[in-house]
């Protein structure tokens, strides 16, 4: 497991290191949290591997990392009558806060991908079988 080891985190006492996963978790939950986020994806791939069992909190994030800066990529479903741009605005900003808060590192960019808009349950088209009008077969 690789790890970040940036000059503010060494100490007298040693030294202290982020995983990168970490931030992949605090950037997707701080992505979720926002209104309008119906759920992250990590496309196709991702999707199938966590059918498989392996659950993440950084689902649908991926982050590179350098001694000082964090670049994010977040996929997203974004729910119907949500305006896209103000979602992917607060994304940003969240993804960004919650970084920087929790581990000092600059964010340099965060890159919101949008898949998909998923429609209300009720506004979904559900096929109706066709009315077949019975005609007596046999007199």
């Amino acid at each position: 497991m690789e790890f970040i080891d940036t000059e503010e985190t060494k100490t007298e006492l040693g030294k202290i290191q982020i995983a990168p996963e970490v931030l992949e978790i605090i950037a997707g939950l701080a992505a979720a949290e926002v209104d309008g986020v119906a759920q992250m994806t990590g496309g196709l791939v991702g999707d199938f591997v966590e059918k498989l069992g392996r659950k993440s909190a950084g689902r649908g994030v991926r982050v590179e990392v350098g001694s000082r800066e964090a670049a994010v990529d977040v996929s997203i479903i974004v729910k119907y009558g949500f305006r896209i741009p103000e979602v992917a605005r607060n994304i940003q900003d969240n993804v960004r806060n919650g970084i920087e808060a929790m581990t000092g590192l600059n964010v340099v960019e965060v890159n919101v991908h949008i898949i998909d808009v998923e429609l209300k349950s009720e506004e979904k088209v559900q096929p109706t079988p066709p009315v077949v009008e019975e005609t007596p077969r046999v007199r």
